[in-house]
C-alpha cells in the first residue's frame, strides 16, 4: 500500500493556497479575454479589459488578486489504497491553511462564533473539507478560496417535481438577477440539482472545479448550462454591473438522483477571479 506523509499534505495545502490567491486558471483567463471579444459595451470591454490586467499584476508582483482571500475550501479525492501517515489529515489540511495564510500574507476573514461576538480566528481556520473515496493509490487535493461576496448569494430551496426544468431554470437566472452586482460578475455558477440537501449544496460546490469551457457530460445536462447561461447574459447586469452580455462566464451544472417527492436545487455562486489550484500527489 503506497503511504504519503502529512507533512507533505501540509506543505501542498499551504502552497496552493497561496498560489490559488495571486494566480487564476488559464481556463479563466481565456474565458475573460474570450468574453472582451464577444462584448458589446464599451464600459464593459473596459471592466474586462482591466480584471485581465489586474490578473497580469497580481501574477507577476505575487500579491492578492482580491482583498478577500476567502474561506479555504479543500477538496479531497482520496484513493482507497492509499494509507495517510504522520497524523490525522484533516489537522494537516488545517496546518496548512495556517501556513499558507500566514506566508502569503492573505487576509485571515474566519469569525468563530458567527452569531454573536465574531472574534476572528486569526489564522483562517478552520478550513470546510469534502473529502471523497475512489479507487487507486493517489491523493487529488482542490483548493477554492472562496469569497464571502459571492458566496453570501448562494441559495438552496427544494422544488416540487412539477417544477422540473423549467422551474430550475427560473430558480437560476431570477436568483443572479436579484443578485445583481453583489457577487462581483460576470461569475461562474455552481448549480446542483438533487440528492439531498447537503448533497446538492455539496454538488453546487464541486461543479466550481470543471474547467471553464467543458460542458457536463450528460448532453441533456450540457444543453441545459448553455439555456441558462444564455439568459443570465440576456440579464444585461454586466461585468461589475456595468451593463453588458457578460453577466457570467459558464454555468456547471451536476446532477444526482433525487427522492420522488422532491427537487432541490443548489446555486454557489462564484465571483470572476474564480480562485481554484489542484495536486495530486
Amino acid at each position: 500500500m503506497r503511504e504519503i506523509d502529512c507533512m507533505q499534505i501540509t506543505e501542498t495545502i499551504s502552497a496552493l493556497f497561496q498560489e490559488a490567491c495571486v494566480d487564476i486558471p488559464d481556463d479563466l483567463l481565456a474565458a475573460l479575454k474570450q468574453a472582451r471579444e464577444r462584448e458589446e459595451s464599451p464600459v464593459a470591454k473596459d471592466v474586462l479589459d482591466k480584471m485581465v490586467e489586474n490578473t497580469e499584476i497580481a501574477c507577476s508582483e505575487r500579491t492578492p488578486l482580491c482583498q478577500d482571500t476567502g474561506f479555504a475550501v479543500v477538496m479531497l479525492e482520496i484513493g482507497q489504497d492509499l494509507h495517510i501517515t504522520g497524523g490525522y489529515l484533516y489537522e494537516a489540511i488545517e496546518e496548512g491553511v495556517r501556513q499558507g495564510y500566514d506566508k502569503g500574507y492573505l487576509r485571515k476573514s474566519i469569525a468563530r462564533q458567527p452569531f454573536s461576538a465574531r472574534v476572528n480566528t486569526k489564522d483562517n481556520t478552520p478550513p470546510i473539507i469534502h473529502t471523497d473515496i475512489v479507487t487507486g493509490d493517489k491523493l487529488k487535493i482542490t483548493v477554492l478560496p472562496k469569497g464571502g461576496g459571492s458566496e453570501n448569494c448562494s441559495r438552496l430551496t427544494v422544488l416540487t417535481p412539477a417544477k422540473g426544468r423549467q422551474g430550475v431554470i427560473d430558480f437560476v437566472v431570477n436568483l443572479v438577477s436579484d443578485s445583481g452586482s453583489n457577487p462581483c460578475p460576470p461569475v461562474v455558477i455552481g448549480l446542483g440539482i438533487g440528492g439531498t440537501t447537503d448533497m446538492t449544496m455539496t454538488i453546487a460546490k464541486k461543479a466550481l472545479t470543471r474547467k471553464i469551457g467543458d460542458p457536463n457530460p450528460d448532453p441533456e445536462v450540457a444543453e441545459l448550462e448553455r439555456e441558462i447561461l444564455q439568459k443570465i447574459n440576456n440579464l444585461g447586469i454586466g461585468p461589475m454591473g456595468y451593463g453588458g452580455r457578460t453577466t457570467a462566464l459558464a454555468v456547471h451544472a451536476e446532477v444526482y438522483p433525487a427522492h420522488i417527492a422532491s427537487l432541490p436545487v443548489a446555486v454557489n455562486v462564484q465571483c470572476w477571479c474564480a480562485r481554484r489550484k489542484e495536486a495530486i500527489l
